[in-house]
């Protein structure tokens, strides 16, 4: 089965969520809100089969509820811990690799001159993309595609620091199965997407494109209803989560869960 997952580590967002980082203008977040957002989406993950690692909040750190970004799992393979690229990020790792040590004997790490944030890195099978972005540059994505070659993982480089209204690659295109991705006007004539075929998400709903396949249903921001009907169209079952508060922080679906 494609992105087969019976685990997952999160982080509800702390207290201080509204301090993070975002280049969107949407207003503050509510926390109290956003808490009970997690808390659905955790609720739906465990009912599709993974079993659920909650990691306390930490307000040291107001982005730290996208644990994505801290790492990537090959599941049953292999786990490398990233070196994001805003520096109020990086205290990050250090509080996810414990957690992330407890399934894997050895866990690689992304390394100076290289910067990485795991959201920008789209897992299609044995075939992976990774964005070069302001958050990764390629010094990290060479890093991680020579990692992923040990373990006969083939990757492809995206450019979007140019990509208008997307901060991660993951913000503008996303694997629905190993042949199908779901993805942005602006990134679906890249020649890496060109083996693959792609699912436009209509106008006006780009934030759509951040889903996520968990097992046997797709998890998709609720509010962008073309885009539903566009997947259903194409026979996935879908798992609707609000997500109002986290698009404020540039965050999406992908972000809130390191799966596995």
């Amino acid at each position: 089965m494609f992105a087969h997952f019976s685990q997952a580590i999160v982080r509800p967002p702390a207290r201080n969520f509204a301090d993070g980082l975002t280049t969107v203008d949407l207003g503050a977040p509510d926390v109290d809100r956003a808490l009970a957002q997690h808390a659905a989406y955790c609720d739906a993950l465990a009912r599709h089969g993974c079993a659920i690692t909650t990691l306390p909040a930490d307000d040291r750190y107001p982005d730290s509820t996208f644990v994505e970004d801290t790492a990537l799992i090959l599941p049953g393979q292999g786990a490398i811990l990233t070196r994001p690229g805003a520096p109020s990020r990086a205290g990050e790792v250090a509080a996810i690799r414990e957690a992330v040590m407890a399934h894997f004997a050895e866990v690689a790490a992304i390394v100076a001159p290289g910067t990485l944030d795991a959201g920008d890195v789209c897992e299609i099978g044995r075939h992976v993309l990774i964005g070069v972005s302001l958050r990764t540059n390629q010094a990290g994505a060479d890093q991680l595609a020579a990692w992923l070659a040990r373990y006969g993982v083939s990757s492809a480089t995206v450019d979007i620091r140019e990509t208008p209204g997307i901060l991660h690659l993951k913000s503008g295109v996303t694997a629905l199965d190993e042949r199908r991705l779901l993805v942005i006007d602006a990134l679906a004539s890249h020649p890496a997407l060109s083996g693959f075929e792609r699912l436009r998400v209509p106008a006006g709903e780009a934030y759509a494109a951040n889903c996520v396949r968990v097992n046997d249903v797709v998890f998709v921001a609720a509010g962008y209803p073309v885009t539903h009907a566009l997947l259903r169209a194409h026979g996935y079952a879908l798992e609707i989560l609000n997500m109002q508060e986290f698009e404020k922080m540039d965050g999406g679906l992908s972000c809130l869960s390191l799966r596995f």
